[in-house]
């Protein structure tokens, strides 16, 4: 079993279920077990040697090494560390050795006494660590143009990189491997560069002017956070940015400082966006009902104006040039499509685009016209209207507040995002194409090729992405005759121990600042972080950084907390071909027997086994007496002839036995991965199971995920057996997901009527309803939303829980922030707590109400004691449940 480690046929870690792991033995060829440990620690690394079982534990919290004696019973803390834990034991039969600290300590078995510390010196060429020059920096982001178009700015690897246009040399203007630099952006006027570092060792707002960088200047001073948005306003005298915690900053270069100008008490700003004269800025926000709206902010006033309702989801404001028009997004279409498996319907918001004059003169794009004669004017008139034409021009943005919301008016387009609103034509996005919305006449146009990624300020030119090049091209115009950007030019020095380090005080200053209570669970965070710290100057593989961060992170004791390598040394793997079997090798002849087959099936591509695909008609008890050309004599393994072969024609000489009797040719494609074959056979099996056991009367479901393969399989399985009278709902190994909730909203259905008809079977309201009773299966690796599943089964009534303990890692995680080298680490965020205020699941699990662990011999055999119990308690219930009534006598009314 997976979850089982024997040794030496004597003991294995064996697992209960949720947080404490016990440690049985039993004797030799029995199925009886005696635990050994007994509580709710981590009881693992079980090591037999002598008379005496050592393992690990954190009773006491910190790991440490424990002995059992078999004789006495007894059992001894072996060790006494309380900063580290001990990790990685092995043993021989007068030494264990183990880990604490990054250092490697030996315990005398037959002497005892203290663990020593054992000396270990390396000689390396430290090839991983070193510093080393690359070409091309690599992926490039956060792009700006200077205001001519003449120059790009852009981050990459927590860099700053000024490009030309098209010709010319590539400066790293930071060269600052030990800090990140982010989201650098050149002024409205070209005389300074902003940007975001944690140079300090918090993120900073950086003002420099473009060509000194050296002389830059901290424009804050926060003690935390992460911010983030970076824009300059029209005239280059201050910047705004938001925060993640819900607040808009306004920095002012000739003061030197920033300030809070907005916090949001509910969620955080989805955008925030300058009027042309930077009087006033539109924001998304979310309203109490959980719909985003669209809010003006006077920035002298400092104060909000919410410009569209609460019934529509409102996004993506944005400012027409001239300051007369903001246009924005939101989902005002409802359509709908009926299920075809059951009698529902899915709804689909589609956004639209609209327009609103912010003041009450400005003429609408959508007003009806007509065509009218009107006399000429003479000149000295035209002279006079051009000139107030041209003072309006450069007038600050005026906005009439009384009525404003009545002014936005729906555009005949749909649009996924709004570029830019010049010269009476809105450039905008519609599912990857750009489009052009002439506002005078509505007629739309089809734009050129490209993503556009940044505008100068007078959006006279463009930087566009079009297939793997940047170019700077005059806005409007076709990319495909511009010179590209010579992003490869960008080239770096990598001083991988100042980015290690880097990487481990983000990882630390971004799990501080987001994790899901301030608290962090208790733990000392900068005790933490002094512990792991003095460990830094050791880390000589991205390997060591990786595992020495998820170290830091284990500190809170919560289940979603995960680090991701960034640049490792990759293994080429070479895929071998699989044949969906299991088979054994004849010691005469050599000849491989096939044991077991994987059954497959034809109508899902993930489920093709290759012996019974059609020509082969492959059986149990056949011999394989060569493989594409090799005897089997020559072979240890069907797969040395099958290294390379996945999704490739191959040849198998099958006979009726071992000494070739009967052979035949037939010709498969491996495939590389049999673990859906694997889990359809078990599934098959579970189904089978129940079936025999209770008589055909319950059916049986297993959900191995709350995601997109979870889904599935509760449709494919759920819907197939609502004629049973009971259900099994097997969330055992279930490895979490978002969906439990639509799964259990179709399982706490209830028939409140029954449809009758004459000329065919009755039908109960909701038509897809189960009635009849449930359990659910739940066992240690029920993780995730697999643990909130049991949770809510038990806590809406559905049934009874039976198995054990599940996993209890409930704290979300979602926008992880990427770190220089590519990497990211999900802090975890978000949780769940009971409808009477109590913190639920997390750091223990959902307990089962029945009881019912599986023993390793048995499984092992293809008996399951959970299914059989989930059997014998609802056919129990059964005896007392009653059906749904039938027809009533036909009414007589006259």
């Amino acid at each position: 079993a997976m979850n089982r480690m024997f040794r030496e046929f004597r003991t294995w870690k064996y697992y209960r279920g949720g947080q404490a792991d016990d440690i049985w033995i039993n004797t030799v060829g029995t199925t009886e077990l005696t635990k050994i440990t007994d509580n709710d620690a981590q009881d693992i690394f079980p090591m037999w040697v002598g008379d005496k079982i050592f393992y690990l534990s954190d009773r006491d919290r910190t790991m440490n090494l424990f002995a059992y004696d078999t004789v006495s019973g007894s059992t001894e803390k072996v060790t006494d560390f309380s900063e580290y834990d001990c990790k990685f034991p092995s043993c021989s039969a007068d030494w264990i050795v183990f880990e604490n600290g990054g250092w490697i300590y030996r315990y005398d078995v037959r002497g005892g006494g203290e663990p020593q510390k054992v000396e270990i010196t390396l000689e390396a060429d430290d090839i991983w660590g070193r510093s080393e020059y690359r070409g091309s920096v690599g992926r490039l982001s956060d792009f700006s143009l200077s205001p001519d178009g003449s120059r790009v700015l852009a981050t990459g690897r927590g860099d700053i990189f000024s490009l030309p246009a098209e010709e010319g040399p590539v400066y790293n203007l930071t060269r600052s491997p030990g800090s990140h630099e982010r989201e650098a952006c050149w002024s409205p006027d070209g005389k300074h560069i902003a940007w975001f570092s944690d140079a300090d060792g918090e993120y900073q707002l950086y003002v420099a002017p473009c060509d000194d960088i050296a002389a830059a200047k901290a424009l804050t001073s926060f003690k935390s956070g992460y911010p983030s948005g970076l824009q300059w306003s029209p005239d280059g005298g201050k910047l705004y940015f938001l925060t993640d915690a819900r607040e808009v900053y306004e920095a002012d270069l000739a003061r030197g400082r920033a300030e809070r100008i907005l916090v949001s008490e509910l969620d955080g700003f989805y955008s925030f966006t300058l009027s042309p004269d930077g009087a006033w800025a539109a924001y998304t926000t979310l309203l109490p009902n959980k719909k985003s709206a669209i809010w003006l902010f006077d920035v002298a006033a400092r104060k909000s104006y919410q410009l569209t309702d609460r019934w529509f989801d409102a996004w993506s404001p944005m400012f027409s040039r001239d300051g007369k028009y903001l246009f924005l997004s939101a989902d005002t279409d409802f359509s709908y499509s009926y299920s075809s498996l059951e009698w529902n319907a899915a709804f689909r918001m589609s956004d639209k685009l609209f327009v609103l004059p912010l003041a009450a003169g400005t003429p609408n794009p959508m007003a009806l016209k007509s065509d009218e004669y009107k006399p000429s004017e003479p000149d000295e008139a035209k002279d006079g209207k051009a000139k107030e034409a041209d003072a309006e021009q450069k007038a600050v943005t005026r906005v009439d507040l009384e009525g404003i919301a009545g002014r936005i008016t729906a555009l005949p387009v749909r649009a996924s995002q709004i570029l830019l609103s010049d010269d009476d034509k809105l450039w905008y996005s519609d599912g990857g194409s750009l489009k052009i919305l002439d506002l005078k006449t509505l007629e739309v146009s089809d734009g050129p090729s490209g993503r556009y990624l940044a505008f100068t300020p007078d959006a006279s030119k463009a930087l566009v992405h079009t297939g793997s090049d940047y170019k700077v091209v005059n806005f409007g115009s076709s990319p495909e005759s511009a010179k590209a950007v010579p992003v490869d030019d960008a080239d770096v020095v990598v001083d991988h121990v100042a980015e290690w380090r880097q990487i481990f005080d983000e990882s630390w200053r971004i799990t501080r600042d987001g994790f899901y209570v301030e608290n962090l669970h208790g733990a000392d965070w900068d005790h933490v972080y002094e512990k792991y710290a003095q460990m830094l100057p050791y880390v000589r593989h991205r390997d060591d950084l990786t595992y020495l961060i998820g170290e830091m992170l284990g500190e809170l004791n919560v289940g979603h907390a995960y680090i991701t390598s960034g640049e490792t040394p990759e293994v080429e793997r070479v895929a071998t071909g699989l044949l969906g079997a299991r088979y054994s090798k004849d010691a005469r002849s050599g000849a491989f027997r096939i044991e077991s087959i994987f059954e497959g099936a034809d109508w899902d591509e993930r489920l093709s086994a290759p012996l019974t695909a059609p020509g082969v008609e492959a059986k149990v008890g056949e011999y394989i007496t060569a493989v594409n050309g090799i005897p089997a004599s020559e072979l240890s393994d069907v797969g040395q002839a099958l290294v390379g072969k996945v999704g490739k024609t191959v040849s198998l000489t099958l006979a009726s036995d071992a000494s070739g009797k009967n052979a035949r040719t037939v010709y498969v494609v491996p495939t590389g991965d049999e673990s859906q074959l694997a889990y359809y056979a078990w599934v098959k099996r579970n189904i089978e199971m129940t079936d025999r056991l209770s008589g055909g009367k319950i059916g049986y479901i297993h959900i191995p995920d709350m995601g997109e393969a979870g889904l599935e399989m509760f449709a494919r399985l759920y819907y197939s057996q609502l004629d049973k009278q009971a259900l099994i709902i097997d969330d055992r190994m279930n490895g979490g997901g978002n969906v439990s909730p639509m799964i259990l909203e179709r399982l706490q259905r209830e028939v409140y009527r029954i449809s009758m008809y004459r000329n065919g079977s009755n039908e109960p309201v909701p038509n897809q309803a189960f009635y009849g009773p449930k359990v659910c299966l739940i066992d240690k690796y029920s993780s995730s939303d697999g643990d909130l599943f049991p949770y809510g089964f038990r806590k809406l009534g559905l049934g009874k829980l039976i198995g054990m303990r599940s996993w209890g890692g409930i704290v979300g995680i979602s926008g992880s922030k990427p770190f220089v080298d590519g990497q990211d680490m999900r802090t975890p965020f978000f949780t769940s707590y009971s409808t009477d205020g109590e913190w639920i699941i997390e750091g223990h699990g959902v307990d089962p109400d029945i009881e019912v662990d599986i023993n390793p011999f048995e499984d092992y055999l293809g008996k399951d004691a959970q299914i059989e119990k989930a059997v014998e308690v609802l056919l129990d219930e059964l005896e007392n449940w009653e059906p749904l009534p039938g027809t009533p006598a036909a009414p007589v009314k006259n």
